[in-house]
């Protein structure tokens, strides 16, 4: 809701003639919060309902956290802006601790992303990692109840909110890379041929070095069809026409990662984005992503068969 109120209130300065509503909408990414994303269909249940109803005329517009948007939209619909980027790097939240170097053997650490699963269990394994879903007040709830010793956000979540004082500290994306499109909005439209050119419309909120560095960060994503059920990272930076690009994936236990990096025109996003993928390649990512996929069907299909072994409940 943030997110829309900012874009309206651009698109009001833009446009002062202009009435901008709001339709306030709960996808099933926001309802289903017992169960991790890879768990229950990954990023596009944030998304889904928000494009019905651009299909259906009841929306014109809908606004995105990028990281959540699918790689592949349906036909029919396009990204017509991506807004500057707020801070892109992981947050560590603890009421305790000042880092994450700090918490003992056995300390819980809460996370909704199998990306920084695997990164932390990488670099501590000594740490128990737990999932963590919700908005950020029942995120940062859980934690205040002693749920967790710490849990990792997105900084621009928090900052964004008004709560940049919950940060103990920043991670560096030389060791948590932030996932494909993070800190970033997108603003996604139905095409339509009522005569409305929406994307003319939208053009000035478009940051065009977040857009060069989020399009080679989702290429890499693409490549390897990068989704909630898979262990992968892309971060790009441009400064100067420049571009530098890294990316990372890992099993989610953080025992096999292959990571590459690139630098080259900004001008070029998914150039420089096929060849950070072509290094991953040649590190057995492919391998590295199919075994990911396989022990997640396998999870699957465990909870599964527990779920028809249960009793049945008494009357």
């Amino acid at each position: 809701m943030w997110q829309a109120e900012h874009v309206r209130a651009r698109l009001t300065l833009l446009y002062p003639q202009c009435d901008v509503k709001i339709v306030g909408m709960s996808t099933k990414g926001d309802q289903i919060l017992d169960r991790t994303l890879s768990k229950v269909g990954g990023k596009g249940l944030f998304v889904k309902e928000l494009e019905v109803a651009m299909a259906e005329g009841r929306a014109d517009l809908a606004v995105h956290s990028l990281k959540d948007v699918p790689m592949e939209l349906p036909e029919g619909f396009a990204l017509a802006a991506v807004l500057e980027r707020e801070d892109p790097r992981d947050a560590f939240v603890s009421n305790d601790y000042a880092a994450l170097d700090e918490l003992p053997a056995g300390a819980v650490v809460g996370t909704s992303s199998l990306r920084r699963q695997a990164l932390i269990a990488a670099r501590y394994p000594h740490l128990v990692i737990k999932p963590l879903r919700g908005n950020l007040d029942t995120r940062l709830g859980k934690l205040d109840r002693g749920d967790y010793a710490a849990i990792i956000l997105a900084a621009a979540g928090l900052i964004r909110l008004g709560l940049p004082e919950r940060i103990r500290a920043y991670l560096d994306p030389a060791s948590s890379l932030p996932a494909a499109g993070q800190g970033a909005m997108a603003v996604e439209i139905a095409l339509r041929d009522d005569g409305v050119d929406l994307m003319a419309i939208l053009a000035p909120l478009n940051h065009e070095a977040t857009w060069q560095a989020v399009t080679a960060e989702r290429k890499v994503s693409k490549v390897f069809g990068g989704s909630c059920q898979v262990p992968l990272a892309a971060f790009a930076t441009v400064d100067a026409g420049q571009m530098h690009l890294r990316a990372m994936v890992a099993t989610p236990d953080g025992l096999r990662m292959a990571s590459a990096e690139v630098s080259g025109p900004a001008a070029e996003p998914e150039a420089l984005g096929e060849q950070v993928a072509e290094l991953l390649r040649a590190q057995d990512a492919v391998d590295i992503l199919a075994s990911c996929l396989s022990e997640a069907a396998q999870a699957d299909a465990d909870a599964r068969s527990a779920t028809l072994a249960e009793p049945p409940a008494a009357a």
